[in-house]
């Protein structure tokens, strides 16, 4: 695996609400966050850029909305911002892709001539498995570790349920046999960016 001097690191709504299991359910991978950390670490000290998404939910009760403690990165994340020898980029979005944020992550990516992007975070099935569609669709290389992702068991139509280990495994199928994505293993791409 090659990874771009300039490759860049979309570490998408680690945020504190996330750990409101009351309101999402059960999770699965409990060592997405310290594979998250690994990258970001790998990430930053290449000289990398990496892009930090924060979902500032629009919907009343959520644990994300603006003004309540859960809209806040996770205190692992707020504590490596601003310490990389690279570019950052700090986006807000109330939508699934972070390319529907503000400010514009493709034309950042685009004017930095990025054409390669690594997509983390929270949650597998939602707003990573919808930027790296998006972004696969919009012509980059991407890859998703899956192992630095973590999602929660789903209710759907017809009474229909779908556990979140299961949810993270058809996103995987989905991005990777679909070209979306290559979906990888957080330590491959930590070790290729050495």
């Amino acid at each position: 695996m090659e990874i771009a001097e300039n490759a860049a690191l979309v570490v998408v709504d680690v945020q504190v609400g996330f750990e409101e299991e009351a309101y999402w359910g059960p999770r699965n991978n409990p060592a997405a966050d310290e594979n998250i950390a690994g990258l970001i670490d790998a990430w930053q000290s290449s000289g990398r850029p990496v892009v930090f998404v924060r979902h500032d939910s629009v919907k009343a009760g959520s644990p994300l909305r603006v003004g309540y403690p859960g809209n806040d990165f996770k205190p692992y994340v707020e504590e490596r911002r601003g310490k990389g020898g690279g570019a950052e980029l700090f986006v807000t979005k109330s939508v699934n892709s972070a390319f529907y944020g503000t400010p514009d992550l493709g034309a950042w990516l685009g004017a930095a001539g990025v054409r390669q992007i690594v997509v983390a975070g929270i949650q597998t099935n939602m707003c990573v498995e919808t930027t790296a569609r998006m972004a696969g669709n919009l012509g980059y290389e991407v890859f998703v570790p899956l192992d630095a992702t973590h999602t929660f068991d789903l209710a759907g139509p017809w009474g229909w349920t779908v556990g979140a280990e299961e949810l993270a495994r058809a996103t995987a199928v989905s991005l990777h046999g679909g070209g979306f994505a290559e979906v990888v293993r957080s330590a491959e791409l930590i070790a290729a960016a050495r």
